[in-house]
């Protein structure tokens, strides 16, 4: 199968690979691929590491050289949750702490292939540390804007690598408003929410879990939810093995967000009507802290299509998933501990087997009450 065209969602023009923009500069709508994802178990390279056995589902040409730093083949650990069997895939274990480096390899991949050697982004900080640490591995500089409140942490990882820190006073909205002003006077912005290159390394979640519980489908995946990149990687990468005929059926995904801010919950339990009662206020998971998901109608017609569901959680909850995945052996930051609660409110429902995934290490995060 061939190279899949990138086109523009809303006017259908061609990504044009000289300019490299976030967004296409007609109509100013999102890029995606044209075709699905191509998976075949025969293309599979296993002498390529982590990810990079999948290449053959990237969408790149064959002469781009792999930034890479090991990403993927995280662990599926079976634990007892809830009077459950679950398994826990430990996307926190990845080179940087955060399953974003999946992505990360793919993007910087594709850009140092264009020879762009200098680019920008936003995080709230566990994108912007992975997208530092695979810029410095393909010696392309980097500038991230972050939340002042960010975790110091993850500030100090994201300058560890050598990228420039610019911290913004203001809501998660008001960094992305930031780095998009700069985008929009020239500057190549490597966004992860905007570009779809980082989706296919998403996508290899799907085809390591399929693998590890023995070649078959999880029957629920349980997932936090932010701009949802690796829900839309993670249906993707599923429909691909289910094209293939790898299996009959896809899961059911669960997306999990902080109740203080839920654009995507409200939008799914109540319309448009349901957004007038949603808020963008602080909590402890940072990391899905997003007002205004770029491909949030993407993402719901990913859930719609999986018959799944979003549901939110509480401050308190999360902190309690916190301690009680700690006390498995699991030390997550409280973005990834958002599933111990969306797990406990739809068990009664979940078909089995049922993955949670965590998506970032503890080791990241501080506390900043």
């Amino acid at each position: 199968m061939g190279i899949s065209r990138v086109i523009c969602t809303n006017c259908g023009r061609d990504y044009p690979v000289t300019d490299n923009p976030y967004r296409c500069t007609f109509c100013g709508g999102v890029f995606d691929f044209q075709d699905p994802i191509f998976f075949n178990l025969d293309n599979i390279d296993y002498l390529q590491p982590g990810i990079w056995k999948y290449r053959h589902t990237f969408n790149i040409k064959e002469d781009v050289d792999a930034i890479s730093l090991g990403e993927g083949d995280t662990p599926l650990i079976w634990t007892n949750i809830f009077g459950r069997e679950v398994a826990i895939k430990c996307e926190y274990l990845n080179p940087t702490g955060s399953f974003k480096d999946r992505g990360s390899s793919l993007i910087v991949s594709f850009l140092k292939s264009c020879n762009i050697d200098k680019i920008i982004e936003d995080s709230s900080g566990n994108a912007g540390a992975s997208l530092a640490a695979y810029s410095a591995r393909a010696d392309i500089e980097l500038s991230v804007f972050i939340p002042e409140t960010a975790s110091g942490i993850k500030k100090k990882q994201i300058e560890a690598y050598g990228a420039r820190l610019i911290s913004v006073n203001g809501t998660r909205s008001a960094v992305h408003d930031a780095a998009k002003h700069l985008a929009d006077r020239g500057n190549i912005y490597a966004s992860h929410a905007y570009l779809p290159f980082n989706i296919p390394g998403y996508a290899t979640v799907a085809y390591e879990i399929f693998e590890q519980i023995g070649n078959k489908s999880p029957g629920t995946v349980i997932i936090p939810v932010g701009q949802g990149g690796l829900l839309i990687g993670l249906a993707r990468g599923f429909s691909a093995l289910k094209k293939a005929g790898k299996t009959t059926k896809t899961p059911t995904i669960v997306g999990v967000q902080a109740r203080a801010c839920s654009p995507l919950w409200s939008l799914f339990m109540g319309g448009i009507d349901g957004l007038r009662f949603a808020t963008d206020n602080p909590t402890l998971a940072e990391g899905v802290r997003v007002w205004h998901p770029i491909r949030g109608d993407i993402v719901l017609k990913e859930i719609g299509s999986s018959s799944g569901r979003f549901v939110a959680v509480d401050e308190i909850d999360i902190a309690i998933g916190v301690d009680e995945f700690a006390r498995k052996g699991f030390y997550i930051e409280p973005t990834s501990a958002l599933v111990w609660s969306g797990l406990r409110q739809c068990v009664d429902n979940c078909e089995d087997p049922v993955v949670v995934i965590l998506t970032g290490s503890g080791l990241k995060f501080q506390d900043i009450s």
